[in-house]
């Protein structure tokens, strides 16, 4: 009985130790994706939380910004750019096609001349 307490434990802590590893992988990535609206929200979310290792998106429209929790074992984070991009949505890595941009609703076209400016307003 004794012996089986033992192992009962020690399988226990083996299961603690290997979640432990796992929460070690899971990174937050904050950045700029362009968007207009509650659409556009819903749209930017889905992408993101369509890659595998994404545990959680969240967009803000008014600041643009993109926070994404990810583990990053499972997945980088270009790949979250890319899902996004594919859907309409530029990001500062990754520009989206211009045929699925122009399919957008009107009220989520952004301006993309705003894209070619950094975060201070500078023209690249």
């Amino acid at each position: 009985m004794r012996k089986m307490m033992k192992s009962i434990l020690a399988m226990a802590v083996m299961l603690i130790g290997i979640g432990n590893l796992q929460a070690q992988d899971v990174k937050t990535e904050k950045f700029k994706v362009y968007g207009n609206c509650g659409m556009c929200e819903a749209r930017i979310e889905k992408a993101a939380n369509s890659v595998d290792g994404v545990e959680s998106a969240d967009w803000d429209k008014e600041t643009k910004m993109l926070v994404v929790k990810y583990d990053s074992g499972e997945v980088e984070i270009l790949d979250v750019h890319k899902a996004i991009a594919a859907v309409g949505h530029d990001t500062k890595e990754v520009k989206a096609e211009d045929k699925t941009y122009d399919e957008l609703p009107g009220c989520c076209q952004y301006d993309r001349k705003d894209m070619m400016k950094d975060d201070d307003g500078h023209q690249h």
